[in-house]
């Protein structure tokens, strides 16, 4: 098939693409089209496309672009799992091993007082147990955790008590850890918030590694500043990149990184590949593997 890639060009993603037989073409004789930008880079389609591909799981920040097309969109749901899941579990290590409290041999007793262990008979709850959430339970079962999958419907998660979503107040109150993982609609934005916080335990650590709002950040900086709850550990933010002025940087309860838990380079190299199973499905007249429902938003 015949294909573009706009507004950027990867070498990693074209290069899987040619290599399955794929030609690329300029925009107006592409059928199928990567779109790697924001909504103000997405070009005017012509007729002869039949589907989008993004790098994205999630899709929030172009359901309004989506939603205006009349074509297919296909995500990256599921692509990213493994690096998301081992991100997320650094990211609570460091935290629970008190990493940011490390300044100098002086400071150890600080350290170890602010240190514990994730096998010590704890509870993680994973809120959002699709792709990443499953993947992250797998890597987490090494610990010896007890596991409680917050979804949708509180169907059935292998190594995991699954709650759904209109019982997660019954949660805050039974786990140690809460990761943040859930795509962001309008029923989790701000899942993490004032209420939830206070009903959580006070040596509670919020991990997010899903979308920033799904956290209220003032209301997180709030809990975090009155012993609400002893720590968080994000790799997103709302906003996003997070003001170099918001207090949750100095906080040595804190543990941030810049939205790495699937770096770049991780998009380029497995976005190709992905595309190339979706154009065969496509051309097969199948269901698009990760084909994006705009009315759910994802």
């Amino acid at each position: 098939m015949k294909y573009a890639i706009v507004p950027e060009s990867w070498e990693e993603t074209t290069a899987a693409l040619d290599a399955a037989g794929h030609e690329r073409v300029a925009l107006e004789d592409a059928e199928f089209l990567v779109f790697n930008g924001q909504p103000d880079d997405f070009p005017e389609l012509p007729e002869s496309i039949g589907f989008v591909q993004v790098p994205f799981a999630g899709v929030d920040h172009i359901l309004d672009l989506i939603r205006s097309t009349n074509v297919r969109w296909s995500n990256a749901a599921g692509l990213y799992d493994s690096t998301v899941a081992e991100s997320t579990i650094a990211l609570l290590l460091a935290q629970l091993h008190a990493h940011k409290r490390v300044d100098t041999w002086d400071n150890r007793d600080e350290v170890e007082a602010h240190t514990s262990f994730l096998f010590e008979n704890t509870t993680v709850a994973v809120i959002g147990a699709g792709g990443i959430g499953k993947r992250l339970i797998e890597m987490l079962s090494g610990f010896g955790v007890k596991i409680i999958a917050v979804n949708r419907s509180g169907r059935p998660v292998d190594g995991a008590e699954a709650v759904p979503f209109s019982d997660i107040e019954s949660v805050w109150p039974r786990a140690d850890y809460f990761v943040f993982v859930a795509p962001l609609t309008d029923e989790t934005k701000h899942l993490g918030n004032a209420a939830a916080f206070a009903a959580m335990p006070s040596h509670a650590v919020v991990v997010n590694v899903g979308r920033g709002p799904l956290i209220d950040t003032q209301a997180l900086i709030a809990a975090l500043d009155s012993g609400e709850i002893a720590g968080a550990a994000l790799d997103v933010t709302d906003p996003e990149p997070l003001p170099a002025d918001s207090p949750l940087w100095t906080m040595p309860n804190v543990v941030i990184t810049p939205h790495l838990a699937n770096p770049p380079y991780s998009v380029r190299r497995r976005i190709g590949e992905h595309t190339v199973r979706v154009a065969e499905a496509y051309a097969a007249g199948e269901p698009l593997p990760t084909e994006v429902d705009p009315e759910a938003g994802y």
